[in-house]
C-alpha cells in the first residue's frame, strides 16, 4: 500500500481512511457480540463505539501500510462469563468477518441503486469512496476467515469441533505466528497468501462492485 502514497496520494488518504472505518466496524462487531452474549468486559474497556481511537492498533496499522497486512486491537472477553465458552468464542469470532462482509455488501446494493436512479454526482461518490470500501471490507473479512491463530478463523473452527478434537485443535495456537510467517513470505515473487486467497477476494469483489462503463 505504501507504494499507493508515491503513486496517487489522494487515493492513498482515502484508502487510510477506508481501513480506520473497517477495522473499526470489525472490532465493534466482535465487542457488541460478546456483550450481547453476556461479557461486559468489552463494554468496560470502551470498546462499545466506533472511534477508531478505541478499535487501532499503530503498530498494526503501520505493518498494513508498508507490508500489506496487520491487524485492529484485539477485544478482550472473559470466557467465565459466557454461557458456552469455546461455542460463544467462535460467535465472536465470526462476528468479525460478517460484519465486514455485510458492509460490503450493503455498500453493493446502495451504489447500485446510484447507478440505477443514474445520479451522477452519488455516482462520483461511489468510484471514489464505496470501491475502496468494498475492496478492503472483502479482504478484510476474507482474511480473518483463515483458520489460524490469532485470526478469527482458528476460533470459529475451534467452535464447531468436538471437545477431543478442540484440545488438539487449540494444541496448534503457539504455532500461529509461524504459520502467518509462511503464508505472508513471498516465494518465487508471490506468497501463499496471494496464491490462496487473493483468487477468491477477487471473485467476490468483481461481484459486488458494479461496473457501468
Amino acid at each position: 500500500m505504501i507504494d499507493l502514497f508515491f503513486q496517487n496520494p489522494i487515493s492513498f488518504l482515502i484508502y487510510i481512511v477506508a481501513l480506520f472505518f473497517t477495522i473499526s466496524i470489525h472490532e465493534f462487531a466482535h465487542a457488541w457480540t460478546a456483550d450481547f452474549l453476556g461479557d461486559p468486559t468489552p463494554r468496560l474497556q470502551g470498546r462499545l463505539n466506533l472511534n477508531p481511537k478505541s478499535h487501532l492498533d499503530p503498530a498494526g496499522l503501520l505493518f498494513l501500510v508498508f507490508f500489506g497486512f496487520g491487524w485492529g486491537k484485539p477485544v478482550e472477553f472473559d470466557p467465565y462469563n459466557l454461557k458456552n465458552p469455546r461455542r460463544d468464542a467462535a460467535i465472536i469470532a465470526l462476528a468479525g468477518p460478517l460484519s465486514n462482509f455485510i458492509l460490503a455488501l450493503l455498500l453493493s446494493i446502495i451504489f447500485r441503486l446510484f447507478i440505477f436512479f443514474d445520479y451522477q454526482i452519488l455516482i462520483t461518490i461511489g468510484y471514489i469512496f464505496f470501491i475502496p470500501l468494498i475492496q478492503i471490507n472483502v479482504i478484510l473479512g476474507a482474511f480473518n476467515l483463515l483458520p489460524i491463530h490469532p485470526l478469527d478463523g482458528f476460533k470459529i473452527v475451534g467452535g464447531v469441533l468436538s471437545d477431543d478434537q478442540a484440545k488438539e485443535w487449540y494444541s496448534l495456537q503457539k504455532y500461529g505466528f509461524l504459520f502467518l510467517l509462511l503464508l505472508i513470505i513471498p516465494i518465487t515473487g508471490s506468497s501463499m497468501l496471494d496464491t490462496v486467497l487473493k483468487p477468491i477476494v477477487n471473485f467476490f469483489i468483481n461481484i459486488l462492485i458494479p461496473k457501468i462503463y
